[in-house]
């Protein structure tokens, strides 16, 4: 699976600096190569993600994140080379929160979790991911609402914030 920016539409927060970024070109964003030959109960998926470094405005290059077709389904995240966060936002609880997705780290997406991850770094973000076979995705849930927390550069270093006090943030500047 490849993914250019245009495949991203709605995902970022600055929309001129989205529409600007995209007529000059469309660059990849990630490619992620999923091994799904076991399809059996208590089988596993799993694959290989490469999220390239940039930004669109302030905000990293990021994946569009999903949830589960299967919502009790969770994964395993583990950093392989680069710098990423991942963004976790349970539906049933609504709690968000961002971690650290690093070479040599885990994260841990429980069920009923959407997540997304994003490269904060300057390389490109290589991770693992496990899954159950059973999971599926589910990206058109994430496209309708997105995510509450952002990941912006902020005097020259990563920041989560909400996304309203972002946008707002953008627009008291664009004034």
């Amino acid at each position: 699976m490849v993914r250019h920016l245009s495949d991203l539409r709605g995902a970022f927060c600055d929309t001129e600096a989205y529409a600007q970024l995209l007529a000059h070109s469309d660059p990849l964003l990630y490619r992620v190569t999923n091994i799904e030959d076991h399809v059996g109960e208590g089988d596993l998926h799993y694959g290989l993600g490469i999220l390239m470094p940039g930004k669109v405005g302030d905000e990293y290059f990021m994946t569009k994140g999903h949830f589960h077709a299967w919502r009790p389904a969770a994964e395993l995240y583990i950093g392989l080379r680069g710098r990423g966060m991942m963004v976790l936002e349970n539906e049933r609880t609504g709690e968000s929160n961002a971690v650290a997705l690093e070479a040599n780290s885990t994260v841990y997406v429980p069920g009923h979790t959407a997540h997304r991850t994003i490269n904060i770094g300057h390389e490109p973000l290589v991770y693992w991911g496990v899954l159950s076979s059973a999971a599926g995705h589910d990206y058109g849930s994430v496209a309708r609402r997105n995510f509450r927390l952002v990941v912006v550069e902020a005097d020259g270093k990563p920041r989560v914030m909400e996304r309203q006090e972002y946008l707002k943030q953008m627009e008291g500047l664009q004034r």
